[in-house]
């Protein structure tokens, strides 16, 4: 592999994961009864047209179906692709929930 397909490869697991976190990120908003598209919003105002958040979405399953994602799972998935500002409204919504 010459350093070009390997540059093309790197980008393209780093999408895949990426893509992977988005997904992990919509899951934990449906499993805690909460719109993603809304916290995305608050952390992202900019960007509210999200193509891959719209997708994963569409991917998530029913809370009473999915598996349970712990607060800190998210939390770690975040910080690894530098979603500070996201982290940071996730983290609101977990100090909300525990003093309800």
């Amino acid at each position: 592999m010459n350093s070009k397909e390997t540059q093309e490869q790197i980008i393209r697991n780093y999408q895949r994961d990426e893509q992977m976190m988005v997904l992990v990120f919509a899951q934990w908003c449906v499993n805690n009864d909460l719109n993603p598209k809304e916290l995305y919003a608050r952390a992202y105002p900019a960007q509210l047209e999200n193509a891959e958040l719209k997708q994963a979405i569409e991917l998530t399953v029913p809370k009473e179906e999915a598996g349970e994602i712990a607060d800190h799972t998210l939390l770690g998935v975040l910080s690894l692709f530098g979603n500070d500002d996201l982290a940071f409204v996730v983290t609101d919504e977990i100090s909300k929930r525990k003093k309800g």
